[in-house]
């Protein structure tokens, strides 16, 4: 028997590619319960698999499309850039996990004579093919169709068809895409009827110009075109011009559908207008710019891998619409033919890449490289002839990607011709051979802002082996740019999205972004206590091995959306809103469409509590422009008189309204945080949200920005004496000593609060620590952050009090210093307790000591990820009320989707679940925060005037302990932090260093708090 897996060609006995499409000739889904045999090498169950009349009852049953691994056989495997295998091209080992499928079916009554092919959506990795006993041919390219004619070998009843399908073949070498290794028939089976001299092929053009359209269908065989809305109807081969069309965009999807009708078939046709274009250094779609405002998609579901049925599609895509992404690379191959056709209909831009990915070749060194090597080819130049003429009818589909991270050679060459000769109307876009040569567009992965920056300014450095000012640099720099992968959403992140989108809107020649990626790539598993979990890399015992790097989405693997989706929606939003000089300033950033589609409605809350609201008439404002409306006169009533102190403008700039106007004020001002927020929303229904849907929002703090908190309340001017801790309360421990300033109790040795009036608790602590996220752990030794604070012990702070001194009676200072074992870095520390007016005051000073810089064992230099005070509260504390940004997590980079307002959570609704614990759950720029829960007196922290506040069941520690999220587990605690704040969370993980603006300077810090217990809670 013939074994084709280690054949480097792509296929044999398939028919020639050719476009996908819907039809309304007879079409069998295959589709179901197959029978199946798993062996451990390429000759599976032997030459037996295609007998018709073999006994296969005894085999296993299979749901097809599947992937063999994720139901009950063998393992998933997953590496990011390591071959599973040897890397001797085309060969594999002996030891080649192999899976035989066979299906007996027959053609239901009625199936028409005449010609019939068998279709394979996806077979990964080297499909044979066997149809009554007869090879038909195999093929490679998982994520790409073939087909088998079958004419005169299918029969009316009795067909037995048999799959054999490698887990590894040669094909693999061209498919190391950073994913699970996934194995099997995982898209649709299906046989067509096909009509005697019908249609089998045939190309769609379609383009739009000054408000005209231009339509060109060809066809393998003669046929009629019809587009009833356009009243056409002309004969394939005839270009027709259409005076007035609308142009089809992401934002507009606009679609006219039509047939093609040839020998009793009918084809659906759905036609798009549009033109794609480099002119001038830019991308032009329909004659204007587009910024792709985009992500990375991988097809994933934790159940089914990368077989997803047409639900999981739609909901993806609304996920996308809903959250402003208005494009889609289709990292790294081309997707189910299902999801263009929901791009085509939802409106989406598509970067559609071709199936080839080698990237395993950097451990040889690139030698042997396939684009490099003559035998690999046919086998390239197959992979990419399928996309496009699958893909090549989809106005959805903008631009074909020849690949990912394959290095360089003569190949490209050869694919950059062949797509140029049969479609010369998208451009292309690869971005890992430096000379760009077969690319029109300059692109990279996670450039630092700096680096964005120059490459919009056009100023970039020559890629190495690039000669400076030669053909291929100064072309380059004369090329758009696509940002083709940014942002790593690993974990807790990616920080910086805001600053990464406003350069991308600088600069002309940016046409936009994908952020790696969509979704996290956990696949389902279940734990010794039948606990639900999502498993990644490292939780199989295989090696080599790309442990949680799987887990880089906005999406969780259960498509909940991450804090990260938030923010990216927040930096992302089509419309820009703020407020200046008694003005909303609106400005449309859509590329082709009005904001006719858009309602805008505000509200005002003074401390987070609603005054006013209504709807604000927004005049019509076309694509990339704005317009500026006066402030509603309910709004304007509600500010502050201007304050003499800051030169009688309020905290938005400019006059103010009512003064302008020349009138007296109608309504006292309330006192108070008034804040307004606008919000644009879509005004009707659409087929990916309901009306009312907010598309964007601005915020503007219309009263002064002068603190109302007043200053810390110092002690008495006359020196400080030293205090003798008194004895302990009756009821203390045997030796205790305590202090007490006011209704506060203090342990008389370390300082800690004890009590608050009728509360027991404990601290504060210095705090420095933070379970690492994803982005502080780095990609292996680079931006290794976490490894360097556990070096000098930033997880294993201990605390000591020097002392106690007691100024007045109404005031407590503990001095003391907090460092590592082992190392003599850390800080001195003074805590200043004042009690006033029935609140304790605290005033927190931290000055740093020893060798942060350049440490003596070691050489490190390490800044904190956090400098505040933690607190033990009681475990009855249930719920959470604050006033500052909300409702979700916010930190220092990763702010922008936090509104300020009022909140109110239970304590373990502010954890964010991540698949692997690490830091989540802070809220920054928090004006005052009370703790409640059944029977305990409510806790109010206000700061001055801000603080970052996490609160918990457990530690940092027991949280950077936890592999999952179920290790996580109630400590009979609640642990508040009160901190100075956290540094960022950058993309570090695979990505830029953090930029210092966010981390934490080892320096001297101080801020305040104000603590008080409310009685009767």
């Amino acid at each position: 028997m013939v074994e084709f897996h280690e054949d480097p060609g792509p296929g044999s006995g398939r028919r020639a590619p050719r476009a996908d499409f819907v039809s309304d000739a007879p079409r069998l889904s295959l589709n179901g319960r197959w029978r199946f045999r798993l062996s451990g090498t390429a000759a599976g169950t032997g030459p037996s698999i295609s007998d018709p009349g073999l006994d296969d009852t005894g085999w296993d049953p299979i749901r097809v499309p599947s992937h063999w691994v994720l139901e009950g056989h063998d393992q998933p495997l997953y590496t990011n850039t390591a071959y599973p295998f040897p890397i001797d091209p085309p060969y594999l080992p002996d030891l080649n996990p192999t899976g035989d499928y066979r299906l007996r079916f027959d053609l239901p009554p009625g199936w028409p004579d005449g010609r019939a092919v068998l279709r394979f959506q996806g077979v990964d990795s080297c499909g044979t093919v066997w149809l009554n006993g007869e090879l038909l041919g195999h093929s490679k390219g998982s994520r790409l169709p073939f087909e088998f004619d079958v004419t005169g070998v299918v029969r009316p009843r009795g067909n037995v068809l048999a799959v054999r399908v490698q887990r590894w073949s040669s094909g693999s070498y061209l498919e190391d895409q950073d994913m699970w290794w996934l194995p099997g028939i995982f898209r649709d089976v299906e046989l067509l009827s096909r009509p005697e001299g019908g249609i089998d092929d045939f190309t769609v053009r379609a383009s739009y110009a000054s408000g005209s359209g231009t339509l060109l269908v060809t066809a393998d065989a003669p046929g009629l075109v019809e587009v009833p809305e356009l009243g056409l109807a002309v004969a394939t081969g005839q270009e027709v011009t259409i005076a007035r069309v609308e142009p089809w965009s992401a934002e507009h999807p606009r679609l006219y559908h039509g047939t093609l009708t040839a020998a009793g078939e009918t084809i659906e046709l759905a036609i798009g207008f549009r033109t794609v274009e480099i002119s001038g250094g830019r991308l032009l779609i329909n004659g204007a710019p587009v910024l792709f405002r985009g992500v990375n998609r991988h097809e994933h579901d934790p159940d089914r891998g990368r077989s997803l049925d047409r639900e999981t599609m739609i909901r993806d895509i609304e996920l996308m619409k809903r959250h402003n992404v208005n494009a889609v690379r289709t990292a790294h191959y081309p997707p189910h033919p299902e999801f263009l056709r929901l791009c085509d209909e939802y409106g989406l831009w598509v970067v559609d890449e071709c199936d080839i990915e080698t990237h395993g070749f950097i451990y040889s060194g690139w030698e042997g490289n396939p684009p490099a090597e003559p035998m690999w080819r046919e086998a390239l130049l197959d992979r990419t002839r399928r996309m496009v003429e699958r893909d090549k009818n989809h106005p959805s589909v903008v631009i074909w990607s020849l690949g990912n991270e394959s290095g360089s050679g003569p190949a490209f060459a050869d694919i950059e011709t062949w797509i140029r000769e049969r479609d010369p109307t998208r451009p292309l876009h690869y971005e890992r051979d430096p000379s760009y040569r077969h690319s029109d567009f300059y692109s990279l992965m996670y450039p630092s802002l700096d680096d964005l920056e120059r490459i919009g300014r056009r100023k970039e450095e020559t890629p190495s082996g690039v000669e400076p000012g030669s053909d291929d640099d100064v072309r380059r720099r004369g090329l758009p740019f696509l940002l083709c992968e940014y942002a790593h959403a690993m974990g807790n992140g990616p920080g910086s999205l805001v600053e990464y989108q406003a350069i991308l809107e600088s600069y002309e020649r940016f046409c936009g972004g994908f952020v790696w990626e969509w979704i996290d790539h956990g696949l389902a598993g279940v734990d010794a206590f039948g606990r639900r979990y999502y498993r990644h890399g490292g939780d199989i015992d295989h090696q080599p091995n790309g442990g949680r790097y799987c887990l880089d989405g906005l999406l969780f693997p259960d498509r909940t959306p991450s804090p990260g989706l938030g923010e990216l929606r927040k930096a992302i939003e089509p419309v820009s809103i703020s407020v200046e000089g008694g003005e909303v300033v609106v400005v449309n950033k859509h590329d082709a469409v009005s904001l006719a589609h858009l309602g805008f409605r505000w509200r005002v809350k003074v401390d987070g509590i609603r005054r006013a609201a209504g709807t604000l008439e927004v005049p019509d404002c076309p694509a990339r422009s704005e317009v500026r409306v006066p402030l509603p006169d309910a709004v304007t009533a509600m500010l502050p008189e201007p304050h003499p102190a800051s030169g009688g403008a309020p905290a938005y700039g400019g006059p103010h309204p009512a003064a302008s106007a020349g009138g007296e004020r109608q309504a006292v001002a309330a006192s108070g945080e008034v804040w307004l927020t606008v919000e644009a929303v879509l005004a009707g229904d659409t087929r990916w949200a309901p009306a009312g849907h907010v598309i964007a929002w601005g915020q503007a703090r219309l009263d002064s920005a002068t603190s109302r908190h007043p200053a810390f309340p110092r002690p008495a001017s006359h020196s400080p004496a030293s205090h003798r801790p008194r004895p302990a309360d009756a009821g203390g421990r045997a030796g205790e000593m305590r202090v007490r300033v006011g209704e506060a109790g203090f342990d008389g040795r370390t300082g800690r609060l004890t009590s608050l009036g009728a509360l027991e608790l404990d601290g504060p602590v210095l705090d420095v620590w933070r379970a690492p996220t994803e982005n502080d752990r780095g990609q292996g030794p680079r931006n290794a952050l976490a490894a360097d604070w556990e070096a000098v012990g930033l997880d294993r702070f201990l605390h000591r009090a020097d002392g106690l001194d007691r100024p007045d009676d109404h005031t407590l200072v503990v001095r003391g210093r907090s460092g590592p074992a082992t190392r003599a870095l850390g800080f001195r520390t003074t805590y200043t307790y004042r009690w006033q007016d029935g609140t304790l005051h605290l005033l927190v000073e931290a000055d740093p000591v020893g060798d942060w810089d350049d440490t003596a064992y070691g050489h490190l230099t390490v800044t904190p990820p956090r400098i505040g005070t933690r607190w033990s509260l009681p475990g009855g504390y249930t719920d959470v009320t604050w006033f500052g940004r909300g409702p979700g997590e916010s930190y220092a980079d990763s702010r922008a989707a936090a509104r300020v307002g009022r909140y109110a959570r239970s304590i373990d609704a502010l954890q964010t679940p991540y698949p692997v614990p690490q830091e989540n759950g802070n809220h920054v720029e928090t004006r005052w925060l009370e703790l409640s829960g059944p029977g305990l007196p409510t806790l109010r922290v206000d700061g001055e005037p801000h603080l970052d506040f996490t609160a918990r069941r457990w530690t940092s520690e027991a949280l950077q302990a936890a592999r999952r999220p179920h290790d996580l587990t109630d400590s009979g605690r609640v642990w508040l932090n009160l901190d100075h704040g956290q540094q960022g969370l950058g993309s570090a993980s695979c990505g830029p260093a953090l930029p210092g603006r966010y981390r934490l300077e080892v320096r001297r810090y101080s801020w305040s708090m104000t603590l008080t217990v409310v009685r009767g809670s």
